[in-house]
């Protein structure tokens, strides 16, 4: 399976927290809005469309789609974030299904059968990211949209998402991210490329952690989204 366990057994420990604004998902909290208006924007509007958020982790993108009216599908192997994502959109009233499922099985289940799949900040989790990019496009209908997010291999990354936010700063728990799993964006272009995806935009994401904001811009270095659709047969 295309999984780390060891990354998988520290998200399900950090499970817990995910709701919490001022806990060790704060910067994925400041920074949801800026992703969903990335998507948003991509697909001329979210209402209606059936959309798979892979990487689910607690939920937070999925259920600010669903919340635009998205029919969502959040997956994840991390049970405990599985199940901290199903209560807490009972809780907010959100018709959402969470399926502890690899995108790989899923994609063999359910081919084209999605408008929109979303797979953002777990790409630089996984040994295989390459994998996780067929599958995600398997599972898109024929001009369906897939959308990326992940961290480039690149010096400035290294400072900034690595020392600063983990050592430094202390934005996110030690030991979060690997930097040799980091992907440069030209990596990324060929992997989705050979899945049959076409590159749309692709834009650099600045956090600023003393203003707690984030936004886009064209600077690559560290990290950025990607939007691509898939090519009709």
């Amino acid at each position: 399976m295309n999984m780390d366990q060891a990354e998988v057994s520290k998200f399900d420990a950090l499970a817990s927290t995910w709701w919490d604004p001022h806990g060790p998902f704060r910067t994925l909290h400041e920074i949801n809005p800026l992703r969903v208006d990335f998507i948003a924007n991509g697909c001329q509007g979210l209402r209606g469309k059936r959309i798979l958020d892979v990487g689910t982790g607690g939920g937070l993108l999925a259920e600010a789609m669903a919340r635009q009216g998205g029919i969502v599908t959040g997956i994840d192997l991390a049970a405990d974030g599985i199940a901290a994502a199903q209560a807490h959109a009972q809780r907010s009233d959100l018709s959402i299904q969470y399926r502890i499922i690899a995108v790989e099985d899923l994609a063999a289940a359910e081919p084209q059968s999605y408008d929109v799949v979303t797979c953002m900040e777990m790409l630089e989790h996984v040994p295989d990211p390459a994998g996780i990019v067929a599958a995600c496009s398997q599972l898109l209908k024929p001009g369906g949209e897939a959308f990326f997010a992940t961290l480039n291999r690149h010096p400035k990354s290294y400072l900034l998402a690595i020392l600063g936010a983990e050592y430094v700063l202390g934005l996110l728990p030690r030991g979060t991210h690997d930097y040799q799993k980091f992907i440069r964006p030209s990596e990324l272009i060929a992997m989705t490329r050979k899945a049959h995806l076409q590159t749309l935009a692709l834009k650099g994401m600045h956090y600023d952690p003393i203003r707690h904001q984030a936004r886009l811009n064209d600077d690559v270095t560290v990290n950025y989204l990607m939007h691509t659709r898939k090519q009709h047969a």
